[in-house]
């Protein structure tokens, strides 16, 4: 099944945790240097907290990632797309707004890794719409894991429900350090 095709048949913890998995694994562009930034959302996802427990946890970590990263890459395309999948996060994970977000953080999320690629970027937006909808050849190493976790974290909602937000965490942690080392050697380059 197409990425297209899992978030729109996902249920609203499955939307969240899309949206949520996608920031997860970009904020080593966000300065955020601690795994557990995000934590408290996740748990509110497994937790079926109400949507104000999940405002507040998002209000803490917006506040913890202003507050974090390097400003000489504040005009970074990659980090630029990074701050606003946290800004667009919705403070309610109402059904139509979580699916609203859950999608450009897909599309946000692919476009990052694409801009990171350590080989020449290739192709334009239209060939990363196509990505999106599940269409792979020619893909990238980097990007073509990122589709591969976006999928995995769908597969796990949809098929285990709030027992697979464990998993979907510790896929989305893997994601996390690849773009933690990728973003490493790059500012390594630009020394």
């Amino acid at each position: 099944m197409s990425l297209v095709e899992l978030i729109a048949q996902a249920d609203e913890r499955g939307l969240a945790a899309s949206g949520l998995a996608c920031l997860d694994r970009c904020v080593p562009l966000l300065g955020g240097d601690d795994d557990e930034i995000l934590r408290p959302l996740w748990a509110s996802l497994a937790d079926d907290g109400d949507s104000g427990d999940w405002g507040a946890r998002l209000d803490q970590a917006r506040g913890r990632l202003d507050s974090a990263g390097p400003e000489e890459y504040a005009d970074d395309e990659a980090v630029l797309l990074a701050r606003r999948m946290l800004a667009a996060a919705p403070v309610e994970p109402a059904a139509s707004e979580i699916r609203r977000w859950a999608d450009a953080c897909s599309v946000a999320s692919l476009q990052i890794h694409r801009l990171l690629e350590p080989i020449a970027p290739t192709g334009d937006q239209a060939s990363l719409d196509a990505r999106h909808e599940g269409r792979t050849a020619g893909l990238s190493p980097l990007v073509a894991a990122e589709l591969r976790r976006q999928v995995t974290v769908l597969e796990l909602l949809a098929g285990h429900g709030a027992v697979g937000l464990r998993q979907a965490l510790e896929v989305s942690t893997e994601g996390r350090r690849v773009l933690r080392a990728v973003v490493s050697r790059r500012a390594r380059g630009r020394s």
